[in-house]
């Protein structure tokens, strides 16, 4: 039997994703962003509010990284999600993380976090109902810990954040199910 819970964002996963970009000043800014998405081969679409200091960085500096947070950096993960960089001026700088600055964009690269994508603002997207930074993904970074043999990101080394809507908590990836594009072949043949 199912049962009515009214309107709520319900995707599940959602990804606990870093996005960082300087300020006017060349300071880093990082916010947590649970609303963003690939939107094409190169491409990354989030979806943040126009006030968020991250956002406004980004619009002045046509440059941005998105960070995919572990599970060994969940407390800074989370604080860059609860504290404002309009309110708190020092907020990367309280959490000790060490930045360097992209040598493929004018943007951050937060070095504990293991994958990072590093982006030029393709464009924003307003509407009544939507705000969206594209970005155009120039060059993707990851920790030599998180990569298998092949020199591909392993997903059980990651240790990869994911957000929970439904009762605000964070949870690790790792387990395979399957494989895609393979799981359902069977049903292609009856």
């Amino acid at each position: 039997m199912r049962k009515d819970l009214g309107k709520i964002p319900a995707v599940y996963p959602m990804p606990v994703l870093m996005v960082a970009a300087y300020d006017e000043n060349g300071t880093v800014n990082v916010m947590n962003a649970a609303w963003g998405m690939i939107c094409g081969m190169d491409k990354i679409a989030l979806f943040i509010d126009e006030d968020h200091k991250t956002t406004q960085n980004i619009k002045a500096v046509k440059a941005f990284t998105v960070s995919l947070a572990d599970r060994e950096h969940m407390a800074e993960a989370d604080f860059f999600g609860i504290a404002s960089g309009n309110t708190m001026p020092d907020k990367f700088a309280r959490t000790g993380l060490h930045a360097v600055k992209s040598a493929h964009v004018n943007a951050p690269v937060i070095e504990e976090f293991p994958v990072t994508m590093e982006c030029e603002l393709a464009e924003i997207t307003e509407t009544p109902n939507l705000y969206a930074v594209v970005g155009k993904i120039v060059n993707v970074s990851a920790d030599e810990k998180v990569l298998n043999e092949k020199g591909k990101i392993e997903i059980a080394k990651l240790n990869a954040l994911i957000f929970d809507q439904f009762q605000a908590g964070y949870y690790v990836t790792g387990e395979k199910a399957g494989q895609a594009w393979t799981a359902g072949k069977p049903l292609m043949e009856k």
